[in-house]
């Protein structure tokens, strides 16, 4: 692979802070609130999970809002995935599965995330076996960590091997790359891990910015440089010449907590790589937190009045 281009920090700083002044009609804010909706991986990554809570995640994941169509006149969609981690992906499996209707398992991914998560240091071997298990368990997505210790001593060839190792390893699950992009520094770095990570996945696969465990997480002009090499990988002008054009999925995740960030996402995605990009298939939103606010601006919407936190049910 050749060298990675440059960022100009100060341009893409200012071109992401360009989309949050975009102005969206009104008739258009709540299918764009749907949207975001059906793109929502909803998450639980603690240290007390329980299958109790996983039950709970996943009937939140498959009716968001109880009262939807006494509201909306409509059932909103469920939104994209779940995601737990490995030892309760079976639970996640069977509350799909068997309990909250026939569309739900098909609807509804489970995501699961593994390689030592968050640290991404454990020996390769051991991350192997964790990736491993997670598929065996029924999940249908592997968020994976890089080693960003190994990224910023400048072994860059380690680091892609052992995406190409986990993304075997995931056989026909699709598989997120998450760059931790609150430790790498700058958004030359961003862009290089980037661009490392898109040549060792494929079509269907994801890059993400954060586990959501450092600070800062998702940002946006850290997202717009992620989707621009997104962008350059599809149109086979990166540095990736001489291999086919890959359509590559983003998702940013921690941060994104209000209805209105979502759609300045939504205006970034469309203006950096277009239409075909704005689906749950090639972009998803890691911020559980987003869910209910998302809801919330929703109802605002219909009645003119912002409900209480309390009226909407916790996942």
């Amino acid at each position: 692979m050749q060298a990675s281009p440059t960022v100009d920090a100060v341009m893409a700083e200012a071109r992401a802070k360009g989309f949050t002044t975009r102005s969206i009609k009104t008739e258009s804010k709540f299918a764009a609130l749907k949207l975001a909706l059906s793109m929502v991986d909803l998450t639980t990554l603690e240290g007390a999970d329980s299958p109790e809570k996983v039950r709970s995640l996943c009937r939140k994941a498959v009716r968001p809002f109880e009262r939807d169509e006494e509201l909306f006149g409509e059932r909103l969609p469920t939104v994209a995935a779940v995601c737990v981690y490995p030892s309760l992906v079976p639970v996640a499996k069977e509350a799909l599965s068997d309990a909250y209707g026939r569309d739900a398992r098909t609807t509804v991914k489970i995501a699961s995330v593994a390689t030592g998560f968050p640290s991404g240091q454990y020996p390769l071997d051991v991350r192997i076996r964790d990736v491993e298990g997670a598929v065996r368990a029924g999940a249908d997505e592997i968020d994976m960590v890089i080693n960003r210790g190994a990224f910023l001593s400048g072994r860059y060839g380690e680091v892609a091997e052992e995406i190409s190792a986990i993304k075997n390893a995931c056989g026909s699950a699709h598989l997120k790359v998450i760059l931790e992009t609150g430790e790498l520094e700058t958004y030359d770095n961003v862009r290089r891990a980037s661009d490392i990570a898109i040549e060792r996945i494929g079509p269907g696969d994801f890059i993400k910015t954060s586990t959501g465990k450092v600070s800062p997480a998702a940002t946006m002009p850290v997202t717009l440089v992620m989707l621009e090499a997104i962008r350059d990988a599809y149109a086979g002008t990166g540095p990736w010449r001489g291999y086919e054009p890959k359509m590559i999925g983003m998702k940013p995740a921690g941060g994104i907590r209000t209805g209105k960030q979502a759609w300045h996402y939504l205006c970034m995605v469309k203006e950096t790589l277009g239409d075909a990009w704005l689906t749950p298939e090639w972009f998803r939103f890691g911020a559980s937190s987003l869910l209910n606010d998302l809801l919330r601006t929703m109802v605002k919407l219909k009645t003119g009045a912002y409900p209480a936190r309390y009226e909407f049910s916790e996942a």
